[in-house]
């Protein structure tokens, strides 16, 4: 009987009061009962205290007041696990932090670092965010109101289609083997032109044939051959659609090309005219129109569908130059009387005429391909005036060139613009090497091209292909020089 009461006792635990131990003794044996159970005990009252957070921690950290608690069944959800050390944890700061405080701040430190998804806060929480968000919000307003007014200032363009900002001062110029290696001309090189799909090059001159090139930049080999009896071709050109060619010489009649078919067709001279030469030309973006240039400064419309006359312009002196705006809807020409006109192809009226500044007699004509954009003159003297497009309706102050180049010597005969217009082409055939680009954006010239070790001797002919990859001249002697651009990307 006395054991198991014994046994009982022990499971009690001693007692401090019942040991008899002496007062010092009690004081000493309660200090270290402290010591080896007081933390224990603090844990234990410190887990019921995890949600507890101080109004400053909340204002501070959280972002919310006391007075927005929500309720506890909303913002609570009951924890998978509890790691009871947490609560052990003493941080040894300047300002003491509890235990369940410390857990808490982390834990909104981490939210902040990584939020969450959505879909997985409560609705409490989603309160929470905004509030926490709402001055970083402002801030990034600040900076997006900043980032549209710096866009109202410029006027750069907001959408590049496809295309990367050309820079200036220095261009990137490989030369390949010659476009038409595989059979040169016997005689000058009137004309080069690529075709729309960027694969085929045609040359054409006086040696009275057409020749088609397929343009890899290693091989080019010759596609075909077809030769014009008692046609020395001055001018040869692909109708937009790329179906046909239109050929010109120094004859009453010009020439229609079937690429399809290989069929050739000599067109006769438009009825009530007697012009003893056709040998200057354009074709009108939409493949409808060809308009000739005539003697005494007539310009005829033929249609290419009929092969018949359908109208007439007249300037005031001689005719040496045509192009058509983009949309084919209006004419622009320019020649002896150095002025420029603008024809309104539907009512076959002039609808401007502007003073080429500083020019006598014109010689070379080109609007560029960016929405009508600009226009270029050249003269007999080789300058060259860039115009803006629009400036032609008002006149006066805005119709004088924008820029004025003076980089030829002779006579510029060859104006061309690249597909997205910014470069452009000038050349003089009358000088050795007289070609020059010019970065259009900043109205300067290329410095580094052409080189004295080029080659290109008198270039009478030079394109652009249709993305700008390739850039072929063509020269007195025969041949086709083909170049690289290496800023873009696509042929």
């Amino acid at each position: 009987m006395a054991a198991s009461e014994k046994k009982k006792k022990r499971r009690k635990g001693p007692s401090l009061n019942d040991t008899g131990l002496k007062d010092s003794d009690l004081q000493e044996a309660e200090r270290l009962h402290g010591l080896l159970f007081g933390a224990l005990e603090n844990a234990a009252e410190g887990l019921g205290k995890e949600n507890e957070v101080g109004d400053g921690f909340r204002r501070d950290v959280l972002g919310i007041d006391a007075g927005e608690e929500p309720a506890a069944e909303e913002c609570e959800r009951k924890p998978a696990w509890i790691d009871e050390e947490d609560s052990e944890i003493q941080v040894k700061e300047g300002k003491a932090v509890s235990a369940a405080e410390y857990v808490a701040g982390l834990r909104a430190q981490h939210a902040k670092l990584n939020p969450g998804t959505d879909w997985a806060a409560l609705p409490s929480e989603k309160k929470k965010r905004k509030n926490f968000d709402s001055e970083l919000d402002s801030d990034v307003e600040e900076d997006e109101d900043e980032d549209h007014t710096r866009i109202l200032r410029e006027n750069d363009e907001l959408v590049v289609k496809s295309k990367v900002r050309l820079p200036q001062g220095l261009i990137e110029v490989s030369r390949l083997k010659d476009g038409n290696a595989d059979e040169p001309s016997s005689a000058v090189v009137r004309s080069v032109e690529f075709h729309r799909n960027g694969q085929i090059l045609m040359t054409a001159g006086f040696d009275k044939r057409l020749r088609f090139f397929q343009i890899d930049g290693k091989k080019n080999p010759k596609i075909q051959s077809v030769f014009l009896d008692n046609f020395p071709v001055h001018k040869a050109s692909f109708v937009p659609d790329g179906s046909k060619v239109v050929a010109s010489s120094r004859r009453k009649m010009y020439v229609l090309y079937d690429l399809a078919h290989a069929k050739v067709e000599k067109v006769m001279p438009p009825v009530g005219r007697d012009e003893q030469s056709l040998e200057s030309f354009e074709v009108s973006p939409d493949s409808k129109v060809v308009a000739f240039i005539g003697n005494e400064g007539y310009i005829l419309l033929s249609s290419l569908g009929t092969k018949q006359l359908i109208g007439t312009l007249k300037m005031n002196g001689s005719v040496r130059s045509l192009a058509f705006a983009n949309d084919g809807r209006q004419l622009l020409s320019c020649g002896g009387d150095g002025e420029v006109y603008c024809w309104d192809l539907s009512t076959r009226r002039c609808l401007y005429k502007i003073r080429d500044d500083g020019c006598v007699n014109n010689t070379a004509l080109c609007v560029s391909p960016a929405a009508n954009e600009y226009f270029s003159t050249g003269s007999s003297s080789g300058v060259v005036n860039v115009y803006k497009y629009q400036g032609l309706a008002s006149g006066g102050a805005a119709a004088r060139p924008v820029k004025t180049l003076m980089n030829l010597t002779t006579a510029a005969d060859t104006l061309k613009f690249n597909h997205d217009g910014q470069i452009l082409a000038m050349c003089s055939r009358m000088k050795k090497d007289a070609v020059r680009l010019v970065h259009v954006p900043s109205f300067t010239v290329f410095s580094n091209w052409p080189t004295p070790k080029t080659g290109l001797q008198y270039v009478h002919s030079l394109d652009f292909s249709p993305g700008s990859g390739y850039l072929a001249a063509g020269n007195a002697a025969g041949k086709v020089l083909l170049f690289r651009l290496r800023h873009y990307e696509h042929a």
